[in-house]
């Protein structure tokens, strides 16, 4: 059977570090083309990964043909760049956050329907195996009708988003522009969409709610482009309200743990998930249900492991569960979008639909 050819359009540092070996440990998988600017770095890639095309032009890589593409150039560009490889013909994989522009985001997922393509987008924890039984609980058994949820994460971005510091997990022979971080253009902010982004496709995922207002606070110490912190209050379009709260963390505080708890209450019960203390409990009144996970230290560190494994099990025919879907990702798109929009207006901020 032949492989499943590889286009790559935004070969940066973390998808250099953790999506490239990913495709490259699946044996039904040929690396063809890859796009990314910067010739010297264009060669390191085509060098290291064996691709077949480098070109500083996304379009070249299609143009050699791609069964399946990975997306992970600057925010800003993932619609024009997924939207063109799902016309092309490929299934793709899109690195979190989706877009900027929740029109763009549900537009990107009504071409996927149209289409037939597959698109997956790269939220990690999703597809860690305590994420995955707990979502599995809450279809199952739920907490009935959601009524509350709150959500909190800090993580180490501080030097990041300030322009004084690379991110730590990042490669260090291919260290990302400021800019694909902090120029609102091509990033779309700072902590709510280099990390809330994280934060809201895990919790939007468990509870299955979708935002319909925001009204968002954001600081930005240090003389940062973008903002560090963020505080969210949000009202859901079931009447359920919660908080978001994020905020970037010092890199020498620590083992630096990615901070990220998500809570919710509803009608019948409650659920918790805690990525930071491996903690995952359901309770559901009535007294047949009261399930805390057995978890073991390392249960909840993050990985990106699951989204490229599953972009290829779904483009060869396979019987899995796209844990990160499009759909799920455009909510993630529209909440903070008013929340930025609120924070530039003061007001309370209707979801764009």
């Amino acid at each position: 059977m032949s492989k499943l050819r590889l286009g790559v359009i935004g070969a940066g540092s973390w998808a250099i570090a953790s999506h490239l070996p990913n495709f490259a440990a699946r044996k039904e998988v040929e690396f063809v083309g890859v796009a990314r600017k910067g010739v010297d770095a264009l060669a390191r890639v085509k060098e290291q990964f064996g691709f077949r095309v480098a070109s500083e032009d996304y379009r070249d890589v299609l143009d050699a043909g791609a069964d399946i593409v990975l997306v992970a150039s600057p925010t800003g560009l993932h619609h024009e760049h997924a939207k063109a490889a799902m016309e092309a013909g490929a299934h793709v994989l899109v690195e979190k956050p989706f877009t900027i522009d929740p029109a763009d985001a549900w537009d990107l997922v009504e071409s996927a329907e149209r289409l037939g393509r597959h698109l997956v987008v790269a939220f990690g924890w999703n597809y860690r195996p305590m994420v995955r039984e707990l979502r599995r609980l809450m279809v199952e058994r739920g907490i009935g009708e959601v009524e509350q949820m709150t959500v909190h994460m800090a993580s180490v971005t501080r030097e990041l988003l300030s322009n004084t510091g690379a991110y730590p997990d990042a490669d260090p022979d291919t260290v990302p522009e400021a800019a694909t971080w902090t120029d609102p253009k091509l990033s779309g902010g700072g902590y709510g969409q280099a990390q809330l982004s994280h934060a809201l496709g895990l919790a939007l995922w468990l509870t299955g709610l979708r935002a319909e207002a925001a009204f968002a606070l954001m600081s930005a110490p240090l003389n940062a482009p973008v903002e560090l912190h963020d505080a969210i209050s949000v009202r859901f379009d079931n009447g359920a309200i919660g908080t978001v709260a994020g905020g970037s963390a010092h890199l020498g505080a620590g083992d630096n743990k990615h901070q990220l708890e998500v809570r919710a209450i509803g009608s019948d019960g409650q659920v918790l998930c805690d990525v930071e203390r491996e903690a995952a409990w359901l309770w559901r009144d009535g007294g047949d249900t009261d399930l805390r996970l057995a978890l073991r230290e390392g249960d909840g560190a993050y990985d990106c492991d699951g989204p490229p494994n599953t972009l290829v099990d779904l483009a060869l025919g396979k019987d899995v569960v796209n844990q990160s879907p499009g759909e799920l990702a455009a909510r993630t798109v529209e909440l903070l979008d008013a929340a930025y929009r609120s924070a530039s207006s003061g007001a309370l901020e209707p979801v764009r639909r």
